[in-house]
């Protein structure tokens, strides 16, 4: 199992910015403003604030690459579905982005898609599932905020995002039985070994 001793940001790329070519694999995460990409990698990498969060979704208009242990990279990629801070023209322009990375990124090897566990995926969620795929990778979905729903109920919401998925999809996928699905609390940190050895597997 990984056991992170060192993280740095070590890269920041915005609209106009060339991709960095890395020297070790990248592992990049993805999700909607406000379903907690940071508090994610603040967990995974045991760093309470290295990430930054913002009570504001949608402020995060940049790619940031996190050297993890001089071995791999996590990359937090910008929030899609924000608010109306930004203008349609900047919107499509951070998608063209994250669009580019998807594609053009030599080093990555997985793309975990972040999904909040009470609500059915949106539209915007099932577009960037699409866009995964259409790059060639099959995402890893980390289902977050499990700890805002009863134990009890985990197996049904999880059901809830395997089904919304494959309903939104306009891409056809394997099945939802294929779909590998990780349950993540940002306080008690339940998922992170299972994200640590998907990594793992991966490098």
């Amino acid at each position: 199992m990984i056991t992170v001793t060192d993280v740095n940001l070590e890269t920041v790329c915005g609209i106009t910015s060339k991709l960095p070519n890395n020297p070790h694999a990248e592992f990049a995460f993805a999700g909607k403003s406000n379903v907690g990409k940071s508090t994610l990698i603040n967990g995974l990498t045991n760093r309470r604030s290295y990430a930054r969060t913002s009570a504001s979704p949608g402020k995060t208009q940049t790619i940031n690459f996190y050297h993890v242990n001089n071995a791999f990279y996590l990359v937090d990629l910008p929030g899609y579905g924000y608010t109306s801070f930004a203008d349609a023209a900047t919107k499509e322009q951070w998608g063209k982005m994250i669009e580019n990375y998807l594609g053009g990124s030599q080093r990555l090897r997985a793309v975990f898609l972040l999904l909040d566990i009470r609500h059915e995926p949106s539209e915007n969620d099932a577009m960037m599932y699409d866009w995964i795929l259409q790059a060639g990778f099959t995402p890893i979905i980390i289902a977050t905020k499990a700890d805002k729903v009863k134990r009890s109920q985990l197996a049904k919401q999880v059901k809830i995002l395997r089904d919304g998925l494959e309903a939104k999809s306009r891409v056809r996928i394997s099945g939802t039985n294929d779909m590998k699905v990780i349950p993540w609390s940002g306080l008690s940190k339940t998922g992170r070994d299972d994200i640590l050895r998907v990594i793992e597997e991966h490098m």
